[in-house]
This record gives C-alpha cells, structure tokens and sequence, in this order.
C-alpha cells in the first residue's frame, strides 16, 4: 500500500497538525471513556488506528511504566512519528505499522483497546473486533468513538456554497468501503460477538467562531474540500465558494455550527 493511500486526509505535515488539533477538541472524551472503562497503571491497552499517536502517548501515562500501549496504524510517517514520541518521552509504547488485516495480536494479552474514527473506513469490522475480542482477556473492554449520524452536520446561519460541499463530503464518505456511520451499529456487531456493551454514550460539540471546537471543521474544512475536486465530487467554483461562505460565517459572532455526532460504545469481553 502506497503511503498516501494510508488515510483519507492523508498523512503529511498538514494533516499531522490538523490531527493534533482535532485531539485537543476531543481528548477530554477520550479521557472519559478510558475511565469508564477502567483503563488504569498496569495494564496493555491497544490503540486501533493510532494515528500519530496522540492518545497512545496519554494512554501510556495512564498505563505507566508498568503497562505497556500497543498503537498500530497502516501509515509509516504516523508510525515514525509515534516512535520519536516514544523515544523523547521514555514511554512503553509498541507502534506497529500494519494493515488491521495483518495484525498479529496475542490471545489474551490486552487488558483493553480505545478506537476513534478507524472503524468507519473499514469494510469487515466485525471480523477486525473479533481479532481484537481472541486478544483480549476475559473482562477486557473495547472502547470505541464513532460517528453515529454525519448528516447532522450544519450550519447556521445557511449558506448554499458550503452546504452544497458537505453534501459532497458525505457523498464521498458513502461511496467509501467503510460505514462513516458505523457507530450506530457497534451494539448489534458486539452482540454478536457474544461481547457486553456496558455504555453507550452520544458526544456532541457545537462550534462557535470564538471556541477552539471551531478550528476543528475548519481545518476539515481546507484540507478535504480540495480533494474533492480531483475525485469528481465538487468544482474548483464550488470549493471557492464554500470556503467564502465559511470565511463570511467566521465574522458573524451568531454562527453556529453542529458538528457530526459520535457515539461512545464499551464492550466487555465475558
């Protein structure tokens, strides 16, 4: 697989900053569900899709020096970038570079694993949660962070020019192999798993010009828009006009705008 196949948005500087920012908006429920979950000193939590590996590097002082993270990610620059993190911070953090496919994961080694946003681009997720569910011990827990509606997506005051470039957002999402939103079936697939969905919990963030939240869809925003014009999606006009019309909303102190909503789904392994 050729690098920039890795992830959707890419893998370069620019999406290693968007990435770093998109973590701070989140982190906090990150955080959240690896208390719910029980995530403590001690333990090997996976992390699914690490990226570059922001939340391995929290994971791992959650884990402390007597646990171990064990972060994988098909993308070599992420995985490289996890490594020097590892290296400067003295943490235990195992990146593995690897297809979900491809992974090898010993039965009954993980105490846990955290996913956000791997799960969507993925066409055999129930097969890559059963590989997960062998590694894990009995009471291990899988937590998971997925979009549950996308179209929720929206802005207000309206304006057609981005609108019309969400819709190509979403329009390129499902035409994707994944499901962009597979969290709402997380439930069914642990179930049939014959694993104990032990929360669920939908996370929501409205975005207001003047908030941190909104520099997360705006980063979204310049970098993915772009894309969709080699793709067939959008036009060179459309793109120009999306970005204007975000532009004209970002000086009205009224704006406000929905971001996708996720779910929260915990499993437990009985």
């Amino acid at each position: 697989m050729k690098e920039q196949d890795a992830y959707i948005l890419g893998t370069d500087q620019e999406e290693l900053h968007r990435l770093g920012l998109q973590h701070q908006v989140w982190a906090s429920e990150a955080h959240k569900g690896w208390e719910l979950a029980g995530f403590t000193a001690g333990q090997t939590i996976l992390d699914l899709g690490c990226g570059p590996g922001f939340c391995s590097k929290e994971l791992a002082f959650v884990v402390g020096n007597s646990g171990k993270v064990i972060g994988i990610d098909r993308s070599e620059h992420f995985i490289n970038f996890l490594n020097r993190i590892n290296l400067q911070y003295g943490l235990q953090i195992d990146a593995v570079q690897a297809d979900f496919n491809d992974m090898n994961l010993e039965p009954n080694s993980l105490d846990g694993m955290y996913c956000r946003w791997a799960m969507a681009w993925v066409p055999n997720v129930k097969e890559i949660l059963g590989k997960v569910k062998q590694a894990l011990k009995p009471g291990g827990k899988m937590v998971l962070h997925e979009y549950y509606d996308w179209q929720t997506h929206s802005i207000e005051p309206r304006k057609a020019g981005i609108e019309k470039a969400i819709a190509g957002c979403l329009q390129s999402f499902k035409e994707q192999d994944g499901e962009i939103d597979i969290g709402r079936e997380l439930p069914r697939i642990f179930e049939d798993l014959g694993m104990k969905v032990t929360s669920k919990r939908l996370m929501s963030k409205l975005a207001t010009p003047d908030n941190l939240v909104w520099q997360w869809p705006k980063s979204f925003y310049h970098s993915y828009f772009p894309r969709l014009i080699d793709a067939g999606y959008l036009s060179q006009v459309d793109v120009e006009q999306a970005l204007s019309d975000f532009k004209d909303l970002e000086q009205n102190k009224n704006t406000t705008l929905f971001c996708p909503i996720l779910i929260e789904v915990i499993a437990e392994k009985v």
